[in-house]
């Protein structure tokens, strides 16, 4: 089966990385309906290959990525299909700071799988399995302790937020984040992480017109919807209009940019608009190959303060490199 031959071929990569007697790989997924037998397949695989597991349960992508860094791990895998519809599941991989694995680590993933070069453990050498569930809390503290993260002036502006979380890990980060932000009036909507998308996960406005009405019936201040990773966030305005992911990153580069001037980096799919504003803040913006694992590299090499994709995926480092919707 697929999951468990790319789970060995990942697990061959791990060894490679660093000579050591243990290795531990942090665990985490989404809501999708096959995910818990997906975790059985990874998490079995990975103890057959003599890796410790560290399941950290429902966890969103950047949640999972953070794991990772505080496990001390030696990489992370989240169970996401993104964006994509409810029968569909994947991989995706990390290293060990928590990012993902480059184009020629991917590559050698795929080699690996391609030829299945992997050994299993000697029965005496098996990985074990730890649960650690906490991290969604542990996210939202870490959050709440950036600099730039205003709460006080959050809870005095009273606000009144509708979310939109597809029924999968939104649902247990969106409203508990909201609640410690000082959010008192959250409408929400579809937050049982169960795994039944409502509607296309694909967050574009063809597919959020019941927050927009929500929006405009309940009188919120603005919305904000997630994939069902949570790495890309699309906000909508206080009249239902849609904000447009493309903006997402703009807009949260625009106050980045405000408090902290520096450069930015988008991949070559991105609006100019993040070009024009960091210009207007004194900062020089690069732009990347279009993927995540490009944007952080340039993201490095320019020391960029902020930076993403025009798909609603903000990178901001002072948190962690890696797209997030938090």
């Amino acid at each position: 089966m697929d999951v468990v031959r790319f789970t060995s071929a990942y697990a061959v990569w791990v060894k490679k990385q660093s000579k050591k007697d243990k290795y531990r790989v942090v665990l985490g997924r989404d809501a999708r309906i096959s995910g818990p037998m997906v975790k059985n397949l990874v998490a079995g695989t990975l103890q057959g290959m003599g890796i410790d597991v560290i399941h950290i349960g429902l966890a969103t992508t950047p949640t999972t990525e953070i794991a990772v860094v505080k496990e001390n791990a030696d990489g992370g895998i989240i169970l996401t299909a993104s964006h994509n519809p409810k029968q569909w599941n994947a991989l995706k991989l990390l290293n060990h700071k928590g990012e993902f694995l480059t184009a020629e680590d991917g590559a050698e993933v795929l080699k690996v799988a391609e030829d299945e070069s992997f050994e299993y453990a000697d029965v005496d050498e098996l990985g074990t399995i730890t649960e650690e569930e906490d991290y969604t809390q542990r996210h939202i503290d870490e959050v709440l302790a950036l600099d730039l993260v205003d709460v006080e002036a959050i809870k005095k502006a009273g606000f009144k937020v509708a979310i939109d979380c597809v029924n999968s890990v939104g649902g247990v980060a969106l409203p508990p984040l909201l609640k410690a932000l000082g959010v008192k009036d959250v409408l929400e909507l579809y937050c049982e992480p169960n795994g039944q998308f409502p509607h296309n996960p694909e967050p574009l406005p063809e597919h959020l017109t019941e927050i927009s009405e929500l929006i405009r019936k309940e009188g919120a201040d603005v919305g904000f919807v997630v994939d069902p990773d949570v790495d890309r966030l699309a906000i909508i305005n206080e009249d239902g209009s849609m904000f447009g992911e493309e903006y997402t990153l703009v807009a949260v580069s625009d106050y980045i940019l405000s408090q902290t001037p520096g450069n930015t980096v988008s991949n070559l799919s991105s609006t100019r608009a993040l070009s024009d504003v960091t210009k207007q803040h004194g900062g020089e913006y690069n732009a990347s190959a279009v993927g995540e694992v490009n944007v952080v590299a340039k993201m490095k090499e320019t020391e960029a303060v902020i930076g993403g994709e025009g798909n609603g995926g903000v990178i901001y480092p002072d948190s962690h490199y890696g797209r997030d919707a938090w």
